[in-house]
């Protein structure tokens, strides 16, 4: 029986230490690698196999943007290459840098095109580094949502940017906010806020101020390396990080190049957002998140029991589903992997 399924991409910071190798495990030989590593050496960076074959997994080396983002295309793309015939993917989005990939994943990118992409920006933006990121979570340890906590975060928030700081809401995961700013806006957080389980909040590595204003020097970069004609129709329905959804053969490929270059660069992703627009309007069997990586599984999930997908109205009840019947697939899992790839 063919199963209708939402592809959710991920993005930076999902290649780590459990990740190294990963490629090599599950896409050893793939001829599209030979591609992603010529690529590489034409610019003059490490090919992506190099990078995933090392010893030991190295901050320095895997987490900078201009490693990380091509790694982590690689991983995701092929892994949306390996999916089961049986699979009908019904529409696709990611989170943040995976955008890019969906956008390859979907045809709006051919492979090498979307390679380019990803790896032109997270060039860039290493190689600019302005401002940073933190998480921090507004929903409970149950994932149901906390409507008051998560404004009273936003108005801390808000007020810090206003008095002379820089600080927004980067990405919004639905039980956690991605926060992005200077230096000065980070800290001010930071000591604002009480630690919880004494991780949050957490700065996040080698990432800078992601999805704001402070990235228009990158936006405009990418704009001017990467032409409006590496995009195409996609042949997939594409939800984004507003969640507005580009349709096959009714997309403005000019507009698309220009969100993507753009807004997507600069304004606050929506990824709750994208993945409510993804349940309501393609009423999917499942949900398949490429690899690598296993943390956006939390966001999903609470993605959907914010807004009560099939009646989901917390962690207990999420978990009880998942035991049913798998609403939610991490290919970076390997038992849930063997689910969708056969």
């Amino acid at each position: 029986m063919t199963c209708r399924a939402v592809l959710i991409c991920p993005g930076r910071g999902t290649y780590n230490k459990a990740e190294l190798g990963y490629l090599g495990r599950h896409h050893a030989g793939a001829p599209l690698l030979d591609t992603f590593d010529a690529l590489r050496r034409a610019e003059g960076q490490t090919p992506v196999t190099e990078l995933d074959s090392a010893e030991r997994f190295a901050t320095a080396t895997h987490t900078p943007g201009d490693a990380a983002s091509p790694l982590i295309y690689a991983c995701s793309y092929l892994d949306r290459m390996a999916l089961a015939d049986d699979i009908e993917i019904v529409a696709v989005t990611g989170n943040s840098m995976g955008w890019y990939t969906a956008l390859a994943a979907a045809g709006a990118l051919d492979a090498e095109g979307g390679f380019q992409v990803v790896n032109t920006m997270g060039r860039l933006m290493q190689e600019a580094s302005i401002g940073g990121q933190l998480v921090y979570p507004c929903a409970g340890p149950d994932w149901r949502p906390d409507p008051g906590r998560r404004a009273a975060l936003l108005e801390t928030v808000r007020q810090i940017d206003d008095e002379g700081a820089v600080l927004r809401l980067s990405i919004d995961l639905g039980g956690m906010l991605v926060l992005a700013g200077d230096a000065a806006g980070l800290a001010e957080f930071e000591a604002s806020v009480p630690r919880i389980e004494d991780r949050f909040p957490m700065r996040l590595p080698h990432h800078a101020a992601f999805h704001t204003a402070l990235q228009a020097p990158v936006a405009e970069a990418g704009r001017a390396a990467l032409p409006a004609a590496l995009f195409a129709q996609p042949s997939l329905p594409m939800i984004d990080g507003r969640g507005a959804i580009w349709w096959p053969h009714g997309t403005d490929t000019a507009l698309l190049h220009e969100y993507t270059l753009g807004a997507q660069v600069t304004e606050t992703y929506d990824f709750a957002r994208a993945i409510r627009i993804a349940a309501q309007e393609f009423a999917p069997d499942m949900f398949i998140i490429t690899g690598p990586g296993t943390t956006l599984g939390g966001a999903v999930a609470q993605s959907l029991i914010s807004f009560g997908w099939q009646g989901l109205d917390g962690k207990a009840t999420f978990q009880e589903r998942q035991e049913e019947s798998p609403l939610l697939v991490s290919m970076g899992l390997e038992d849930q992997r063997d689910i969708v790839t056969g």
